[in-house]
């Protein structure tokens, strides 16, 4: 990957963009990049990777992939710099020709006018920055590229809080293996690490958030669309994810991505240490549903051997979030059981049961689950201490 002239650029950018007509995002997005050199590291004749969010295959109104008029903006402007821009993901699913070609087409990927990319090859590669991943298996077409352009969609997550420029390059692990580095990852803090492992290894020239309209509740598929208004960009994914977090509501400490990189001197503790282009408090949505009861458990290390053990074990029993069915919403579909790497779910009556035993708590049924029936919830005594 090529070196970026990185003088005098702002941290983070935000351009207002109200919403999806062509004109604003085109506006929205120049302003971005023009903050970042317009593009001038991008060569005649290179091959430039655009990293969506492809998640699954969902309608752009749904809110849960990157908007096709943003990424039809950006490959304009990739194009008229002579270079070839490719648009790819591993969605969760098989990652293959027939499957993602029906994200591509779902999600209006084949609309934008770029290359999509048909390398479904995957390659494991050594993580020489890694602290946790020292390997990954991932997907190959990615290597192949001359410079990357993360582009991700702003949402909220079930297991790490937030899903925006951090979490985004999970999708270059491919989709049948990622339940297996759930499992491998199931702690929220290791699985940070591994993400901010992902994001050491691509170092991706350039970071754009779609946060037109984003994801609040139930995410990363199964949220409702929430207008924020905004384009964001930036050199840094964990830069980025700290405004982001703000705009929403998220206490950053409880993002366990930026709890990650800021403890590898990665990212500054509070916005207020960034130089950010934009009145980014002016964005900030009250309102904006998160997802925070998977964290909250700082204090769970405080006793050790083996007081330490058992007060560990009545936290995750009792206060820790879990998986949950909303059986009304549950249309008997597997995709819950299918996907489970503990394999702690199974269909009893049409409907999961869940093995609490086995569950690891990695939330890969919430988040696969295409009718939003798998949702995070808190045990009794958890809403008790913090007052429902």
């Amino acid at each position: 990957m090529m070196n970026v002239n990185k003088a005098k650029a702002p941290d983070v950018v935000l351009a207002r963009c109200p919403s999806y007509d062509p004109a604003d995002c085109r506006a929205a997005l120049e302003q971005v990049v023009e903050a970042f050199g317009g593009l001038d590291w991008v060569r005649p004749g290179m091959r430039i990777g655009i990293k969506a969010n492809l998640v699954a295959g969902m309608k752009p109104d749904a809110a849960a992939t990157t908007h096709p008029e943003l990424l039809r903006a950006l490959v304009e402007m990739v194009k008229a710099r002579g270079a070839e821009p490719v648009i790819g993901d591993s969605p969760g699913g098989l990652y293959t020709a027939v499957y993602v070609n029906r994200i591509y087409h779902a999600t209006g990927m084949d609309t934008v006018g770029a290359v999509l990319n048909s390398n479904f090859g995957t390659k494991e590669v050594e993580l020489p920055e890694a602290k946790l991943a020292k390997t990954a298996t991932v997907t190959e077409w990615l290597l192949h590229c001359d410079g990357i352009i993360n582009f991700c969609k702003l949402k909220s997550h079930g297991m790490m809080g937030l899903s925006a420029a951090a979490k985004n390059l999970f999708g270059t692990i491919p989709g049948t293996m990622k339940p297996e580095y759930h499992f491998r990852y199931p702690n929220p803090e290791d699985f940070a690490n591994m993400l901010v492992d992902l994001d050491e290894f691509w170092k991706p020239q350039l970071h754009l958030v779609d946060a037109v309209v984003a994801m609040e509740g139930n995410g990363p598929t199964a949220g409702d669309p929430k207008p924020v208004g905004l384009v964001l960009g930036g050199r840094n994914p964990h830069s980025i994810d700290l405004v982001c977090a703000k705009l929403i509501g998220l206490d950053p400490a409880t993002v366990p991505t930026l709890c990650a990189a800021q403890a590898r001197g990665l990212c500054a503790d509070d916005p207020d240490a960034l130089e950010i282009s934009g009145a980014w408090r002016d964005f900030i949505c009250p309102d904006f549903r998160t997802i925070t009861e998977r964290n909250g458990l700082q204090f769970q290390n405080m006793f050790h051997g083996k007081a330490g053990q058992l007060f560990s074990g009545f936290l995750q029993r009792y206060i820790a979030a879990r998986p949950g069915v909303e059986k009304s919403a549950c249309v008997g579909c597997r995709k819950c059981e299918q996907v489970c790497p503990a394999k702690a779910i199974r269909m009893a009556a049409g409907k999961p049961k869940i093995d609490r035993s086995a569950c690891i708590r990695c939330f890969c049924c919430q988040e696969f689950c295409p009718k939003g029936a798998m949702q995070v919830r808190r045990p009794a005594l958890a809403r008790l201490l913090v007052h429902g």
